[in-house]
This record gives C-alpha cells, sequence and structure tokens, in this order.
C-alpha cells in the first residue's frame, strides 16, 4: 500500500536522522586522534583519485589549483607525478609557487592564468598537445576567495563590491560595482535569471536600480544583500541540507559567473582539455551550478553547445525519408569522448556534514577516445 505524503516526510526525517546520528558518532570516536583541523577540504578528492588513477611519472593539470587539495591529493599518490598547475587568482598562484618550492624543480608547474590563456601558457613550458595523462576541474569561486572579505565574494562578511577573481591584476576587468551601477534594469534581470536561475529576477533587477537612484552608487555586499532581502518576505530559503540559506545568495552567483565570464571560459577550458590530454587520458570536472554542470554533460556527450535544450537525436532524425550526406553520418557517429559513468556523482551525507561547500557538487568524468 502507498505511503501517505505525511508518513513518506516522517520516514525521510528518520533516515536523515540515522544518517546524521552515525556522522556524529564516527566524529566523536575519531576525534581523540584527530590533531588539527585542515584549512581546505578538497570536495569529493577519493572519487578524483580514483577516476585519475595516478601513476608515478606521469603529467597531470589541476585546471582550479585555489589552495591545492586535489593537486596534494595526486601527489599524495604518485609522488613522482608531474603536476601542471593554473589558477587565473594570483593569491593562488602564489600558494601554487610555494608547493612547487617544496619538490624537485620543473616537478610542479605553477601557471597563472585564465583557461582561456593555456594555449599561450603551455606553450612557455613547452607543454606539447596530447601529453597529458589526466585532468582535474574544481569550478566555482574557491573557499578562499569566499573567506577573505576584501574580494567581495562574500555575503558573510562585508566588503567591497568586486567579485574578480583576477584580483586586480586586469585593472580593465569590470567589477561587480561596475555591473550593478552601469547595467540598465533589463539587463539586470536577464544576468540574474540567466546565471542565477532567480525566479525574484525582475523584482530584484527593479530594486537595484530603484536603490541607486535613489542613493547613489551600491559599492558594499552586505549594501547589497540588504536590498535585495528587502524584496523578499524573508531573508533566509532552505538549502538542499535544511540549512538557512541568505535569500541574496543566486543574485551574488550570477553577478560572479557574469564578471568572470565563467561559462565560456569552461568552454574553452574543456576544449584546451580535449588537445592537451593523450588519447585514453582522463578529465574530472566538479562543477557547483546547473548552468556549469550542463556545458560540461554536452561536451562528454558529444551535444552541440547551442542545440535547443530539448533536442534529441532520435526527434531530430526519426523522419525515414530523409536521406543523410556520407559526412553527415560520420559526424554523427564521430564522438571525442566515453564518459566514465551513464549518471553524474553527487556527494554523500558524509560529504555534505564534512564539508557544507560539497552539497550542491557534482562530478562528471570522461576518457578522450579520439
Amino acid at each position: 500500500m502507498a505511503m501517505t505524503a505525511g508518513l513518506q516526510s516522517y520516514v525521510t526525517k528518520c533516515q536523515c536522522g540515522r544518517q546524521l546520528v552515525r556522522y556524529v558518532l564516527r566524529k566523536c570516536y575519531s576525534i581523540e586522534h584527530q590533531t588539527e583541523k585542515p584549512l581546505h577540504i578538497p570536495v569529493m578528492a577519493s572519487q578524483v583519485i580514483n577516476i585519475l588513477q595516478p601513476i608515478d611519472g606521469q603529467r597531470y593539470v589541476d585546471m582550479t589549483f585555489g589552495a591545492g587539495g586535489h593537486t596534494k591529493e595526486i601527489l599524495s599518490v604518485a609522488p613522482e607525478a608531474e603536476m601542471i598547475v593554473l589558477d587565473r587568482d594570483p593569491v593562488a598562484h602564489e600558494l601554487a609557487c610555494n608547493l612547487a618550492s617544496q619538490y624537485r624543480k620543473g616537478q610542479v608547474i605553477p601557471l597563472l592564468g585564465r583557461f582561456s590563456d593555456i594555449p599561450l601558457l603551455f606553450s612557455s613550458k613547452n607543454i606539447e598537445p596530447g601529453s597529458v595523462d589526466g585532468i582535474v576541474f574544481d569550478l566555482g569561486a574557491s573557499s578562499m576567495q569566499f573567506d577573505q572579505s576584501e574580494r567581495g565574494f562574500s555575503l558573510v562578511r562585508d566588503g567591497p563590491l568586486d567579485m574578480r577573481m583576477d584580483g586586480q591584476r586586469l585593472p580593465d576587468q569590470p567589477t561587480a560595482a561596475d555591473v550593478v551601477n552601469m547595467l540598465d534594469q533589463e539587463d539586470l534581470y536577464e544576468i540574474i535569471k540567466k546565471y542565477g536561475e532567480e525566479k525574484m529576477a525582475q523584482h530584484i533587477s527593479h530594486a537595484i536600480v530603484e536603490t541607486r537612484y535613489a542613493f547613489g552608487n551600491i559599492t558594499r555586499t552586505k549594501q547589497l544583500a540588504d536590498i535585495i532581502a528587502g524584496v523578499f518576505s524573508s531573508n533566509h530559503r532552505k538549502d538542499m541540507m535544511m540549512r538557512h540559506a541568505h535569500v541574496a545568495t543566486k543574485t551574488f552567483q550570477a553577478l560572479r559567473i557574469f564578471v568572470n565570464n565563467e561559462l565560456n571560459e569552461l568552454h574553452n577550458g574543456l576544449e584546451m582539455a580535449f588537445r592537451y590530454l593523450r588519447v585514453g587520458g582522463k578529465c574530472a570536472v566538479l562543477s557547483f551550478h546547473s548552468l556549469e554542470d550542463r556545458i560540461v554533460k554536452r561536451h562528454f556527450h558529444g551535444i552541440d553547445i547551442d542545440a535547443h535544450l530539448n533536442m534529441s537525436m532520435r526527434d531530430h532524425y526519426r523522419n525515414s525519408a530523409r536521406v543523410f550526406a556520407r559526412e553527415e553520418v560520420e559526424k554523427l557517429l564521430e564522438k571525442r569522448w566515453k564518459p566514465m559513468s551513464k549518471k553524474v556523482t553527487s556527494t554523500t551525507f558524509e560529504d555534505r556534514m564534512e564539508n557544507p561547500r560539497a552539497r550542491s557538487a557534482k562530478l562528471r568524468s570522461a576518457v578522450k577516445i579520439l
């Protein structure tokens, strides 16, 4: 007999409660052996290692070094592997240089730049196409960027409305403050709706424009968060872990993606991954946003990045009377990647408890076959 909605809800709560109890007991049991809390917890590190299977002497690329969590995991498994570590953030690049100094010369190669800069950066280090054995992406803003109030990423810490991942090394790059204060309501609506997938985008964009006309430029993160909160009946929503999440989270995410051109850069990064991986090389991508995951999925499954969302090969080519040219058939059959699993991998309950940043993480992986 089917369960009622109330009974189903009760069962779900009980299951979550049991998971929480098991987690707390494990933590209590192991706490006496824990000497120090790690500063940075890489998301789904064991799964990434399982995909890449690092081997001494092989070459790997960490496309998003950040605090170096995934790079360190790879080197702990294969201490003689060669690592190329890239990041657009000067602070992360400095950390990468410090890590490189702990290894033999040339084993860890730190590079500063965006995915679109890779051809020039790799060429400067004589890294040839088809010479890499494994690549990892950990997309989105890093924990370090959120923790530094002066970077303007955080809702919790008040700071200048900046959000540039490149810091101040590219002075002509617009900041989030430039976007909020210079664009008209229609453009702001498009950004918040498209990149934040925010249902209240129309109201938020209207409130931003009205506020800046009445009180002048919006320059601080708390100032913008308060404006957005004024649109909602409550300051918080519930996230997937049933915790309070600020109502401005999606708008901040949208501005960050727009300011840093993240989706176009991701497309460039995946193209570069294919170019520099050897045949049989593996690529693992951690995404934290549905738009990011969609781009990764389309690359790995060979779907045209500009194709309509509901387009399928069955529906598009079901007309039996149609005759295909040979080149068209060959293009349909040609695949560049072979996904390593049919479904996307999500974090476990324990992963999310250990590292709240991992709550929305999705992992896709593929092997280069062409």
